[in-house]
């Protein structure tokens, strides 16, 4: 069988949570849950054959209840919106201030916490999975009954891949992500400063010092943002740059250059081989190198998570898309289907 199952844990409300087990051929395997449609751990090889888990998390689901983002399916919202309020044909919505006086990633409700079905599983080569929810109209304050899909499929040459899928009765908004924290030294222990990182960006959205956009787009060349050339994570985290400074490493929305499924970013880590290449057909994609912890957050070996233990690539709208008509953003319609794909491919050099 490549596709296995088994009890997570249980809810306070007292329902059930099971964990999925993909497997295929090579013996990569990737465990979800339908608590927030997270990640819990993917086995993939390193350049001498050996498995460990490039995804950090935890070992209870207790541990993540509440405002934790690690592994989930971000909604309905991915990243911030201005202000907390969003306005669609001359009606203001009021949003949930979560993150001083904006929304992040849906707001405390946001479907990081929510218990998604299971629509559909395939077994085979490429085994998949498919988690669905319907978001009541008003969830959160958004407008429209929203009902969502998310299938994970973990093929034969070690991809993950994650399609996105939104209908709704109204207009409103959808914005899509999943919350990774990715390590390719397969070590909560070890930082990812080492890992060499090439993001196909030659711009980034300039922000205030609440990240949120201020409509404008910054060049990335000669700057400590410029990816566009493979470099360690670690050579500019720490430098004098002001955003930088504030966040303490990245949390950068960068312009994925071109459009369309295409290839955007491309990480490796020199020691273990590990390689792992990003493609979307989103139009930005969010750097974020994990930069403080709260000394209490444990990994899944029961070890404090560190800073810049890991870095995510969170595929996205540009954040506060909303609020700026100069971002490519489409909202969602009813009779027009949103689709959305993402692609976690690993190897190894």
């Amino acid at each position: 069988m490549s596709l296995t199952c088994s009890v997570f844990g249980t809810l306070p409300n007292g329902a059930e949570v099971s964990a999925y087990t993909l497997k295929n051929a090579a013996g990569t395997a990737l465990t979800v849950t339908p608590y927030g449609c997270r990640i819990l751990r993917l086995l993939t090889p390193d350049r001498d054959g050996r498995f460990g888990d490039v995804v950090l998390g935890h070992a209870t689901l207790e541990e993540y209840l509440g405002p934790n983002f690690q592994g989930t399916f971000v909604g309905r919202y991915a990243n911030r919106i201005g202000g907390a309020s969003l306005t669609i044909d001359g009606v203001t919505y009021a949003l949930d201030k979560n993150d001083g006086e904006n929304t992040l990633h849906g707001g405390r409700g946001g479907y990081h916490q929510v218990l998604f079905d299971v629509k559909e599983t395939q077994d085979g080569d490429a085994p998949s999975i498919t988690f669905a929810h319907v978001s009541p109209d008003g969830d959160e304050n958004y407008p429209g009954t929203l009902r969502v899909e998310v299938q994970y499929t973990l093929t034969a040459d070690n991809a993950v891949e994650i399609a996105y899928r939104g209908t709704t009765d109204k207009k409103t908004v959808f914005n899509p992500t999943n919350h990774s924290f990715f390590n390719l030294k397969a070590d909560g222990s070890k930082d990812v400063l080492s890992t060499v990182l090439k993001i196909n960006a030659a711009h980034v959205t300039a922000v205030t010092d609440d990240l949120i956009p201020t409509g404008t787009l910054l060049p990335v060349a000669g700057t400590p943002l410029d990816f566009t050339a493979p470099k360690a994570i670690g050579r500019d985290i720490d430098a004098d740059d002001h955003l930088i400074q504030l966040c303490g490493g990245f949390d950068h929305n960068f312009c994925a250059d071109g459009t369309g499924l295409r290839e955007i970013a491309e990480a490796y880590e020199p020691e273990t081989g590990r390689v792992m290449t990003v493609y979307s057909d989103m139009p930005g994609v969010q750097l974020f190198t994990a930069n403080r912890t709260n000394g209490t957050t444990k990994n899944k070996d029961g070890s404090p998570m560190i800073p810049h233990g890991a870095f995510c690539l969170e595929t996205q709208f540009y954040p506060d898309s909303v609020h700026h008509e100069n971002f490519p953003f489409r909202y969602v319609v009813p009779g027009e289907a949103f689709e959305s794909k993402t692609i976690y491919r690993f190897s190894v050099r």
